[in-house]
């Protein structure tokens, strides 16, 4: 199995159409069934008035199947306290996900800058 019970990813939901709500999750994986994972983590919510994401402040548990096309998954160092997640834009980076240590997660979605 390539994702078990422990591990820690960063997933994307795909937007549908231009009008969709942007979603970002960040987890643990509480159990896994091949691609199939319940996760334990916390939203992040594109606030299209400001251009960022916010994170919900309260824990969630989500079921979804990381093989799926609807998601980008990105799994990520086990260490990561998952409360201290960030978003936040990085100068000739752009949009990362950190916990402002060892993590920095590029998960700019329009492109790679320069």
């Amino acid at each position: 199995m390539i994702i078990t019970a422990g591990d820690k990813v960063h997933v994307i939901y795909r937007a549908l159409y231009e009008s969709s709500t942007r979603r970002h999750f960040i987890g643990k994986v509480v159990t896994a069934e091949g691609t199939l994972c319940r996760l334990d983590g916390y939203v992040f919510v594109l606030d299209t008035e400001s251009g960022l994401y916010k994170k919900k402040p309260e824990k969630r548990s989500t079921i979804v199947d990381l093989a799926e096309s609807g998601y980008i998954v990105n799994v990520i160092d086990s260490k990561i306290n998952l409360a201290e997640v960030t978003y936040r834009y990085l100068q000739n980076i752009g949009m990362v996900a950190t916990d402002d240590k060892d993590f920095t997660l590029d998960i700019n979605e329009f492109g790679a800058k320069s």
